[in-house]
């Protein structure tokens, strides 16, 4: 070969290595990458993050970190969610010329055109309806985990409030109500107590007092000391009327007088 062939097969090899080519479109390999095709709308996905050095290989582990289904490349832009564009959307692989920043010889997406992937997570997953699909440019603001759309649609359980308590706030009132009416009781009892014992000792010191004064009276009268319990009376017997009598009764006469002289005659 001359030297003239090499340099031309050199420049050939070279061409085919800086022009990128959209892979052929391949069915789903659980846990790889798979390339899904051309489109000129992403659907729903969401802008998750630009790639400086992008690749197939690079927007794939990104949204398989994030748990998404499908990923979609345009130049370093890597978009996640779980549903492939509509089957409308879909273009010729030639469309899909852009190299990817960090594989030259990798297709990510073209002129409004995207690249579009399986990201190995999930081999049967849907699309949206074309309906829903729209072929103007997707926005550039970066999407969280949270907004890409879920993989699955659970049916959605309403909640209704109910008007009638909880058992457990029921149980609670209750208990308190009664822990309230048994101390309104006890306290209630007590007070009753305190209230007969003050009122009994009230009585007992009025009783005690109105005997001690009975018994002055009787002493003042002439009766029984207030000390005395049926003993002997301490009152003077001259005070007896009964008494008044001279205790010389039948020894002297009353009836003689005896300031005169009495002769008396004696026997010699």
């Amino acid at each position: 070969m001359s030297f003239r062939q090499l340099a031309v097969a050199a420049i050939l090899a070279l061409a085919s290595l800086t022009n990128a080519a959209e892979k052929p479109a391949e069915d789903p390999i659980p846990g790889t990458d798979t390339v899904h095709g051309c489109y000129k709308s992403v659907g729903n996905l969401k802008l998750a993050e630009t790639i400086e050095f992008n690749t197939q290989g690079a927007c794939n582990t990104l949204c398989r970190s994030k748990q998404a289904l499908v990923a979609a490349s345009n130049a370093k832009d890597c978009y996640c969610g779980n549903q492939y564009p509509s089957k409308a959307d879909l273009v010729d692989d030639d469309q899909c010329n852009e190299p990817c920043p960090g594989f030259k010889t990798e297709a990510c997406g073209g002129l409004d055109t995207y690249t579009v992937y399986n990201t190995g997570e999930r081999v049967a997953v849907g699309e949206v309806s074309s309906s829903s699909s729209s072929t103007a440019t997707p926005s550039k603001t970066s999407s969280s985990v949270s907004d890409i759309p879920a993989t699955t649609s659970e049916p959605t359980q309403t909640v209704t409030a109910s008007n009638e308590p909880e058992k457990g706030s029921s149980t609670n009132v209750a208990g308190i109500a009664a822990g309230v009416v048994v101390g309104v009781v006890a306290i209630t009892a007590f007070g009753g107590a305190a209230f007969f014992w003050l009122r009994r000792k009230r009585n007992a010191e009025i009783e005690e007092e109105h005997r001690r004064n009975a018994a002055v009276n009787a002493f003042i009268s002439g009766g029984k000391p207030p000390s005395s319990s049926g003993g002997l009376s301490m009152s003077d017997s001259r005070l007896d009327p009964v008494m008044n009598r001279r205790m010389s009764d039948g020894s002297i006469a009353d009836n003689q007088d005896y300031s005169r002289r009495i002769l008396r005659v004696t026997n010699a």
